[in-house]
């Protein structure tokens, strides 16, 4: 999916397109402000990649703790970048192929 695809979705749809992969129905939840949704799709998933969505989602939560625990298991340090300048480059990965 291209960023701009995503970003039309988030305005004219209720939920991500049913064939959007985990990551990118995770992130479409957490860019239409439900956490708790963007959450509970990635809390068991396996994977590297969804594990630095996990980590984010800590970290916007205040939990820098648990944070750590999933950029570790994601192989990322969080990088001292603002949240917002993080979900960028994490949609960036996402969605254009990282």
């Amino acid at each position: 999916m291209k960023r701009t695809d995503f970003d039309q979705s988030l305005i004219k749809d209720a939920a991500p397109p049913e064939s959007a992969p985990l990551p990118i129905a995770a992130l479409w939840w957490l860019c239409n402000q439900n956490w708790h949704k963007a959450h509970d799709l990635i809390d068991t998933a396996p994977g590297t990649d969804v594990a630095w969505i996990h980590a984010l989602l800590h970290r916007m939560e205040g939990d820098q703790g648990n944070a750590n625990y999933w950029y570790a298991r994601a192989g990322r340090q969080a990088e001292g970048l603002t949240i917002g300048r993080e979900l960028e480059s994490i949609l960036g990965y996402f969605l254009e192929g990282g």
